[in-house]
Order: structure tokens, then C-alpha cells, then sequence
């Protein structure tokens, strides 16, 4: 018992020493992390570069939000008439979906002949622009959580999509939350249902109250960590231009030392434990690839999900709330009204997105068309997109719904 005293008590100690050195470290400008760190960086591929060597040249479109966000999306065209729409996870980019070359959802949907159009959502690396608001200057560019992604950024893809290939429909493929974002849209925008022909639901994030150990810890105390990271300022989290985003890059592309520290010391804690999935060679290669930035507001909009126990809206506290919600509490989203047929893939080792949580949602949406526990026992939360073998656990049950619903 009093281990686990001693590993709750650390964990959340992590926790906020990451909460309050994120917005230290980015303020510091005369911080030379390459003095500290005599190790050359990795070659970054751009999205462009990447999809060019696995043979399918990109074609990048410039999407534009009702709230004046400039999102990028990329398209690797092919013969089918039926577009497939993948949008990647927190913290991630584009980038995810092309990581294992010629084994990546990316390029194999492209090499099968499938019209491929891949989203950033808005503060990455190549979203990170607006029509007025200053990313490096305006706070207020970073008050948006995954409710903006699903509002605001997936209709914007969407219409791009089907406006430019003439579509009434696109299938698609979310990761974590990539497939959050089309709940809020669902419940928020049912119109946008009938566009979708099926949603692929990878690690699905809706509901987090079952979540495991360090991210529980981090759960429980929500409105600790939610109230410590507007008293200091928090806005932007790990992104490439950050004091600390530089720094987690330099330590994880570190031979050896970045391995065990990166992946052993913070992914798998995270993520689920699966090193098969996930080799030294390889991660040597994506360090320079992930995590590439965000909103805090979106990481404690998750929070306070799990928190409460409800996947509700932003919880700004009561008096605000009742200017912005007319109420006291946030109003939860409707799940009833996400018609769009869902594919629910769940891993039984992924520490996030729990077989429990899935179930809860499960229950709440009224047209799941499958529910497949992913075969292999150690399947983690980044194995969808990162891991090694995933043709063979994970694409034939993906093919077989894109084929189906056509």
C-alpha cells in the first residue's frame, strides 16, 4: 500500500512539475538547448517530402475555419470514387499516418488505389496559422480544445473533400482524438452525418474515468492541474518552437538514452506497454515527429471528461459557465444524435482509451456497425499508427469496412 501511495504522490508530482516547467521553460529565450545537447537532429521529412518517397506525391490544400483558422490539408489522390479521410491524434500530426512507409495506412490505402485526404487540426506544425490571431503572440489563438477540432476544423475537411472530388460521402479514419472530434460533430452538427459513410474509430476517446496509472493520477486531480495552468499561463503545449518541445526532441533522439528514457520512462507509461511494436531503429526515426504541439485547453478539456464522468463541453467554471452555456454545468454532448455508422477497434493493453470506457461508449451511440478487439494481446494506444506489424492485425479488418461501405 504504501508503494502505491509513493507512486501516486510521484506521478502527480510529474505531473505538475510538467504543468509548471512548460510555461517556464517556453518564456525562457537565452536557453541553448544545442550547447546542452551535442547531438546532431534528425532528418525531418515534411509531410510533401515523406509521401513523395513512398511514391505517392502530395497535393496540399489550404482550409480555412468560420473562426479563421488556416488548417492544411494533404491529398494522395487515387482511382477510387469513395474519399477515405484520416485524422490523427493529440499531440500528433498528418505525419502519423505515412511513419512506417510502405507499411503505413497512409501510403498502403494509396497503394490500393484509395483517394486519400489526411487533416491537421488547427496548432500543429501545419495548422499552425490564422487569419488574424498571431500563434507566437496571441494568447487567445490557443483557447480551443478538441470541441473546435470537431466544430469547426472536421466540416471544414469535410466540405473541402467532397467539394473537390464531387463525393456525396467520404469514409473515415480517426486515431484517439481524431475520432473524438467526430463525436462533437455528430452531436453538434448532425447534418454532417449523412457525409459520412462510415467512421473507423482507432483507440476511441470519449469517456475517460477508466483510464490507467500515470494519467489516472493526472484525472483525479483535473481541477488542480486545469486551475495551476491558467493561474501561470499555459496556452501551448510541446509544440517544435517551445523551450520544453525542443528539449523532450533532443533527449529522445539520443541513441539509447532517448529510448529508454522516451519510450520506456513516458510513452509506454502512457500508452501501454508493447516494445515488439515499437523498436529502437524506428523510434529513432519518428523522435523528430512527435509530440509536435497543441493546446493545454484541449489536454485538460480531457481531463475534466474524466473527471466528471461525462463528455460534456469545457467546463470554465460556474459563473462563467452560465454566460457561455446558461447554466452552471457544462452541458453534456449528445450522443443520440451521432448517426454516422461507427467502427469501434480497441487494444486490451491501451492505458487510454480502456475496453470499459469503449463499452460506455458503445452504449451511448446508436449505430455501431462493428466493435473489434484488435487481436493482439499487448496492442497499445500508438500502435495504430506506430506499430510494426499492424498489416497484419489491423488493416484487413479496415479494408474489409472501407470495401463494405463504399
Amino acid at each position: 500500500m504504501r508503494s502505491i501511495h509513493l507512486n501516486m504522490c510521484s506521478g502527480l508530482i510529474f505531473i505538475i512539475t510538467f504543468v509548471c516547467c512548460e510555461n517556464y521553460v517556453t518564456s525562457q529565450e537565452n536557453l541553448h538547448l544545442d550547447k546542452i545537447f551535442n547531438h546532431p537532429e534528425q532528418s525531418n521529412l515534411g509531410f510533401n517530402e515523406l509521401a513523395t518517397k513512398y511514391g505517392h506525391p502530395a497535393t496540399e490544400y489550404e482550409v480555412i475555419t468560420e473562426d479563421g483558422y488556416i488548417l492544411s490539408l494533404f491529398r494522395l489522390a487515387g482511382e477510387s470514387r469513395v474519399p477515405v479521410l484520416l485524422t490523427h491524434g493529440i499531440q500528433g500530426t498528418a505525419d502519423a499516418w505515412l511513419l512506417r512507409g510502405k507499411q503505413s495506412l497512409g501510403i498502403t490505402l494509396a497503394d490500393k488505389g484509395y483517394d486519400v485526404w489526411i487533416g491537421n487540426f488547427r496548432g500543429n506544425q501545419y495548422s499552425r496559422r490564422h487569419q488574424y490571431l498571431n500563434p507566437d503572440l496571441d494568447d487567445s489563438y490557443w483557447n480551443f480544445s478538441f470541441h473546435e477540432m470537431g466544430y469547426f476544423d472536421l466540416p471544414a475537411f469535410i466540405d473541402t473533400v467532397l467539394n473537390e472530388t464531387k463525393a456525396t460521402k467520404l469514409a473515415a479514419v480517426g486515431h484517439s482524438q481524431g475520432n473524438t472530434a467526430f463525436y462533437v460533430l455528430g452531436s453538434t452538427r448532425a447534418e454532417y452525418n449523412s457525409k459520412v459513410s462510415v467512421m473507423i474509430a482507432l483507440a476511441p476517446i470519449c469517456f475517460l474515468q477508466n483510464t490507467k496509472f500515470p494519467v489516472s493520477i493526472a484525472i483525479q486531480n483535473a481541477p488542480l492541474l486545469n486551475a495551476l495552468a491558467n493561474k501561470i499561463g499555459l496556452t501551448e503545449v510541446l509544440g517544435d518552437k517551445t523551450t520544453l518541445g525542443r528539449l523532450l526532441f533532443k533527449i529522445c533522439s539520443l541513441p539509447l538514452l532517448g529510448y529508454a528514457f522516451c519510450v520506456f520512462g513516458l510513452y509506454f507509461p502512457l500508452f501501454g506497454y508493447d516494445p515488439a511494436e515499437l523498436e529502437p531503429e524506428f523510434f529513432k526515426d519518428i523522435a523528430t515527429y512527435f509530440p509536435t504541439g497543441g493546446s493545454w485547453k484541449s489536454i485538460g478539456h480531457y481531463l475534466q471528461v474524466g473527471y466528471r464522468k461525462e463528455f460534456s463541453l469545457y467546463d470554465y467554471g460556474s459563473q462563467i459557465n452560465m454566460k457561455v452555456y446558461n447554466t452552471s454545468t457544462p452541458p453534456a454532448y449528445d450522443l443520440s444524435r451521432v448517426t454516422m455508422p461507427v467502427a469501434l477497434f480497441i487494444g486490451r493493453n491501451d492505458h487510454l482509451s480502456t475496453i470499459k470506457d469503449v463499452d460506455i461508449l458503445r452504449n451511448r451511440l446508436s449505430n455501431i456497425v462493428s466493435y473489434f478487439v484488435v487481436p493482439r494481446l499487448l496492442l497499445n494506444h500508438g500502435d495504430y499508427v506506430w506499430g510494426r506489424h499492424m498489416y497484419v492485425y489491423l488493416y484487413p479488418e479496415i479494408f474489409k469496412l472501407l470495401s463494405q461501405y463504399r
